[in-house]
Protein backbone atom coordinates (compact mmCIF):
# COMPACT_ATOMS: atom_id res chain seq x y z
CA UNK A 1 0.00 0.00 0.00
CA UNK A 2 1.00 3.28 -0.94
CA UNK A 3 1.60 6.18 1.30
CA UNK A 4 -0.66 9.47 -0.02
CA UNK A 5 -0.08 12.72 2.08
CA UNK A 6 -2.02 16.35 1.06
CA UNK A 7 -0.62 19.25 1.25
CA UNK A 8 -1.01 23.24 0.26
CA UNK A 9 0.06 26.66 0.75
CA UNK A 10 -1.45 29.09 3.33
CA UNK A 11 -4.14 30.38 0.84
CA UNK A 12 -5.11 27.12 -0.57
CA UNK A 13 -4.54 28.29 -4.18
CA UNK A 14 -1.54 25.69 -4.13
CA UNK A 15 -2.45 21.71 -3.32
CA UNK A 16 -0.35 18.77 -4.07
CA UNK A 17 -0.22 15.20 -3.27
CA UNK A 18 2.96 13.06 -2.39
CA UNK A 19 2.79 9.43 -2.81
CA UNK A 20 5.24 8.29 -0.77
CA UNK A 21 6.67 8.99 2.74
CA UNK A 22 9.32 12.09 2.84
CA UNK A 23 12.77 10.68 3.48
CA UNK A 24 15.37 12.49 4.93
CA UNK A 25 13.66 14.97 7.17
CA UNK A 26 15.80 18.02 8.04
CA UNK A 27 15.61 21.45 9.64
CA UNK A 28 18.32 23.57 7.57
CA UNK A 29 19.72 26.30 9.66
CA UNK A 30 21.25 27.91 6.51
CA UNK A 31 21.00 31.58 5.82
CA UNK A 32 18.99 31.34 2.50
CA UNK A 33 16.28 28.61 4.14
CA UNK A 34 15.79 31.18 7.66
CA UNK A 35 15.28 33.77 4.96
CA UNK A 36 13.05 31.69 2.86
CA UNK A 37 11.04 31.16 5.67
CA UNK A 38 11.74 33.65 7.95
CA UNK A 39 12.37 31.80 10.80
CA UNK A 40 14.67 30.44 12.83
CA UNK A 41 14.77 26.92 10.19
CA UNK A 42 13.23 25.74 7.64
CA UNK A 43 12.02 21.73 8.21
CA UNK A 44 11.82 19.36 4.59
CA UNK A 45 11.52 16.38 3.42
CA UNK A 46 12.38 14.66 0.29
CA UNK A 47 10.54 12.70 -2.41
CA UNK A 48 11.41 11.04 -5.88
CA UNK A 49 10.06 14.42 -8.41
CA UNK A 50 7.55 11.45 -10.04
CA UNK A 51 5.90 10.86 -6.83
CA UNK A 52 4.40 14.78 -6.16
CA UNK A 53 1.68 15.61 -8.16
CA UNK A 54 0.30 19.12 -8.52
CA UNK A 55 -3.99 18.90 -7.96
CA UNK A 56 -4.44 23.03 -7.96
CA UNK A 57 -2.37 25.69 -9.23
CA UNK A 58 0.58 24.68 -10.81
CA UNK A 59 0.17 27.86 -12.46
CA UNK A 60 0.46 29.76 -9.03
CA UNK A 61 4.16 28.38 -8.43
CA UNK A 62 6.85 31.19 -8.71
CA UNK A 63 10.94 29.84 -8.41
CA UNK A 64 13.52 31.42 -7.19
CA UNK A 65 17.23 29.72 -8.49
CA UNK A 66 18.90 30.58 -5.23
CA UNK A 67 21.96 29.18 -6.01
CA UNK A 68 23.45 27.96 -9.56
CA UNK A 69 21.81 24.62 -8.92
CA UNK A 70 19.12 24.86 -6.27
CA UNK A 71 15.64 26.07 -7.17
CA UNK A 72 13.38 27.38 -4.98
CA UNK A 73 9.46 27.33 -5.11
CA UNK A 74 6.18 29.39 -3.50
CA UNK A 75 2.57 30.08 -3.79
CA UNK A 76 2.69 33.35 -5.98
CA UNK A 77 -0.41 34.32 -3.71
CA UNK A 78 0.30 33.98 -0.23
CA UNK A 79 4.21 33.55 -0.61
CA UNK A 80 4.18 29.91 1.34
CA UNK A 81 7.46 28.37 0.40
CA UNK A 82 6.53 24.73 -0.86
CA UNK A 83 9.66 23.41 -2.49
CA UNK A 84 13.01 23.23 -3.56
CA UNK A 85 14.94 21.13 -5.92
CA UNK A 86 18.59 20.79 -7.27
CA UNK A 87 18.94 21.04 -10.73
CA UNK A 88 21.94 18.82 -11.14
CA UNK A 89 24.06 16.50 -9.05
CA UNK A 90 23.02 12.77 -7.40
CA UNK A 91 19.47 14.75 -6.07
CA UNK A 92 18.77 16.11 -9.03
CA UNK A 93 15.88 13.88 -9.14
CA UNK A 94 14.23 14.69 -5.80
CA UNK A 95 12.46 17.36 -4.83
CA UNK A 96 11.92 18.67 -1.11
CA UNK A 97 8.22 19.79 0.41
CA UNK A 98 8.30 22.03 3.23
CA UNK A 99 7.06 19.81 6.03
CA UNK A 100 5.10 22.85 7.41
CA UNK A 101 2.69 22.61 4.27
CA UNK A 102 1.40 18.96 4.74
CA UNK A 103 -2.31 18.67 5.29
CA UNK A 104 -2.24 15.13 6.14
CA UNK A 105 -0.66 13.51 9.62
CA UNK A 106 2.88 12.31 9.19
CA UNK A 107 5.31 11.65 11.93
CA UNK A 108 9.32 10.84 11.55
CA UNK A 109 11.61 9.17 14.54
CA UNK A 110 14.42 10.31 12.36
CA UNK A 111 15.28 14.03 11.53
CA UNK A 112 18.41 15.63 11.87
CA UNK A 113 19.66 19.35 12.12
CA UNK A 114 21.73 20.68 9.22
CA UNK A 115 24.03 23.71 8.53
CA UNK A 116 24.32 24.50 12.12
CA UNK A 117 27.19 26.52 11.57
CA UNK A 118 24.89 28.71 9.83
CA UNK A 119 22.46 28.76 12.56
CA UNK A 120 20.56 32.12 13.93
CA UNK A 121 22.43 33.31 16.71
CA UNK A 122 19.16 33.95 18.81
CA UNK A 123 18.14 30.34 18.77
CA UNK A 124 19.04 27.64 20.56
CA UNK A 125 18.64 23.72 19.77
CA UNK A 126 17.61 21.89 22.39
CA UNK A 127 16.53 18.58 20.84
CA UNK A 128 17.41 14.92 20.75
CA UNK A 129 18.11 15.49 16.79
CA UNK A 130 21.79 14.24 15.63
CA UNK A 131 23.35 18.15 13.67
CA UNK A 132 25.89 18.53 11.50
CA UNK A 133 27.65 21.31 10.54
Amino acid sequence: MTDIFQGSCLCGAVKYEIQSRPKALSHCHCSQCRKSHGAAFASYGSVLRSHLHLVQGADGIKSYQSSESVLRQFCAECGSSLFWSRSQGEYAEWISIAMGTLDSTFTSDKQKHIEVVSKATWYEIQDHWPQSQ
